[in-house]
């Protein structure tokens, strides 16, 4: 039989018990009823710093951000509208966030990741394809139409494309209060500095013409 120290033994111990701390959780437990952000104060580590109480009004607690449709002149016929902290200063170190996401016809939410939390949204108008792939290179999806619910689960990459013959609208929920997001096509062909085309052109495969263009039709 194998004997295990008995330090060794207690950090073990104390390591699977802290373990569904992290699993469970995307951002960290609040401390107290609320904190305001303040904005202008410097980002700390998973949050804004609270505003003074003193300070808080009942307006810090409403947002009506969501109310209006967004401009979905684009190249890619949409717009989102995000109630995160940095818009809705309420939703600091409470793990939860809003976004309204508009679609023209055949309007696109472009592939893309949230790297700090789950995503879940309901259609409330018009049709959409949504779809995300997992890790093992699964592709899951289907359409939806009004009242209709999907779950992303965090760090996938997802889309929504609208699919109806109208306009489409859907909101959108986080467990985070700044979830992140990472747009595969403006990521890989529209960061600055620019991703060198050597490693663009190995990637996909293809010649420095094909990847100009594309990262041409970013440039902005």
């Amino acid at each position: 039989m194998i004997s295990m120290p008995p330090f060794h033994l207690l950090c073990t111990l104390i390591g699977l018990l802290l373990l569904p701390l992290h699993i469970n959780s995307a951002d960290p437990d609040p401390l107290q009823d609320f904190c305001v952000a303040d904005l202008k104060a410097p980002l700390s580590v998973n949050g804004f710093p609270c505003k003074p109480e003193a300070k808080v009004t009942s307006d810090d607690f409403f947002f009506d951000g969501l109310s209006e449709e967004g401009n979905t002149t684009n190249i890619f016929g949409w717009s989102v509208t995000a109630a995160n902290v940095l818009a809705f200063p309420g939703l600091n170190s409470l793990g939860i966030s809003m976004n309204r996401v508009d679609f023209a016809p055949g309007g696109l939410n472009p592939p893309h990741s949230h790297p700090r939390a789950t995503e879940t949204g309901v259609v409330i108008e018009g049709k959409l394809l949504v779809g995300f792939v997992t890790t093992s290179n699964v592709f899951h999806s289907k359409v939806l139409t009004v009242g209709q619910m999907f779950v992303v689960p965090r760090g996938l990459v997802h889309f929504q494309l609208n699919v109806g013959e109208g306009k489409a609208l859907l909101f959108t929920a986080f467990n985070s209060h700044l979830p992140g997001s990472a747009v595969v096509p403006t990521t890989l062909f529209a960061s600055r500095p620019s991703i060198p085309d050597d490693v663009l052109t190995k990637a996909f495969q293809v010649g420095n013409d094909v990847i100009d263009n594309i990262k041409s039709k970013f440039s902005s």
